[in-house]
């Protein structure tokens, strides 16, 4: 089986990670040959193991509602047209649009839902609302013809969350969805001291970009209610992005520069994990949160605000709580439950291990090569 996984680039990010693990893993399996094809030249892990299936297609698609359409995917069809690939597998929705401007019906086309892609919601004249919601409809447009011109589509869906929207938006004649949540390497995360509080603080950690719809504003309010509540504790926030400015104002203006830490981006992820006792995730909506996973591999308990494609991550009182209301109060009641008693606590961190483990990278992709065989 011939194979080519598409994206953008391997800036930092959780849809970069999970290919990155995909290709490995697909890279040791013999009757596989894998590709890996970027846009640029822009990677910010380490790759050199499979340095050697990354390629870099310099492509672009500018789509117009007035104009003629910039289509610049020559050296895309090229490695098409060579490696004749069986199977191609799109990731985000750059690769989405310039891979589909491609053709080539001979392979059987994937494109993974990381999130709720927007382009795909049913839209309606009578109810727009913004010129965003027009561009989404010209998009879908354009994506449903090509999707036609290769023989059809398949979707991979990362979380129960985003099937149902599959399922809800797309036409029958294409849809054609799975659901497989994503995975890690869990022996990565492997953790000896998994099960132990710390003594001194509680220590809380959190994964992901700096932006708005991760609200890390609501773990900054967290914090200051459980130091109201004299509870010792620290927040390490791993990430980097256009909220860091207002998150350090907050930070300082609340006086917690000693509680919270905002560490930027780091390789060393698994290193804060296993030094924290309580995993935190506060994002508005999440197509799965591959970062949950790994904190469980790790041991921590999570508490989480229900962001959507989270909730089929956690049960409830076992490995964490999700709380279903943006609440300061509940949320910080469930991290100090968490961890009342160190014997209470060694069962939250079995039980998030013992969890972490249904989505080894090895399980999964013998789940995706079903899949692909499948459609074969």
């Amino acid at each position: 089986m011939k194979i080519i996984h598409i994206i953008p680039n391997l800036n930092k990010g959780g849809a970069e990670r999970i290919v990155i693990d995909i290709v490995r893993a697909l890279n040791k399996k013999r009757e596989i040959q894998i590709k890996l094809l970027l846009f640029e030249d822009k990677i910010e892990y380490e790759v050199q193991d499979i340095q050697h299936l990354i390629q870099i297609v310099s492509s672009n698609v500018q789509l117009s509602i007035t104009k003629k359409h910039l289509i610049e995917v020559s050296q895309l069809q090229k490695v098409l047209d060579l490696f004749q690939p069986d199977i191609v597998h799109s990731h985000l929705f750059e690769a989405e649009v310039i891979s589909r401007s491609c053709i080539y019906p001979e392979a059987k086309w994937f494109t993974h839902g990381h999130d709720r892609m927007k382009s795909f919601e049913i839209f309606s004249f009578l109810k727009i609302r913004s010129k965003r919601e027009f561009t989404n409809f010209f998009e879908k447009r354009y994506l449903l013809k090509r999707y036609l011109k290769n023989g059809g589509n398949h979707f991979i869906a990362i979380s129960e969350d985003i099937q149902e929207y599959f399922h809800h938006v797309l036409p029958k004649k294409i849809r054609n969805v799975y659901l497989l949540p994503n995975s890690i390497d869990v022996s990565r995360f492997s953790n000896e001291n998994s099960g132990n509080l710390n003594s001194n603080r509680i220590c809380l950690v959190s994964v992901g970009r700096l932006d708005a719809n991760k609200n890390h504003q609501f773990l900054i309010d967290v914090v200051a209610e459980l130091e109201n509540r004299n509870i010792p504790i620290l927040l390490s926030i791993i990430g980097e992005g256009v909220e860091r400015k207002n998150l350090e104002s907050k930070i300082n203006l609340l006086k917690l520069e000693s509680k919270i830490k905002l560490l930027g981006m780091i390789d060393n992820v698994e290193t804060y994990l296993n030094e924290s006792d309580v995993y935190v995730h506060s994002a508005l909506t999440e197509g799965f949160g591959l970062t949950l996973i790994e904190a469980m591999a790790s041991g921590l308990p999570v508490v989480t605000l229900d962001g959507g494609g989270n909730r089929m991550l956690i049960e409830e009182g076992k490995n964490g709580f999700l709380v279903e209301v943006n609440s300061i109060e509940t949320f910080s009641d469930k991290i100090i439950e968490c961890t009342s008693s160190p014997k209470k606590y060694s069962v939250y961190s079995k039980n998030a291990i013992d969890f972490a483990q249904k989505f080894d990278i090895n399980m999964y992709i013998q789940k995706l090569i079903d899949i692909y065989q499948k459609s074969l």
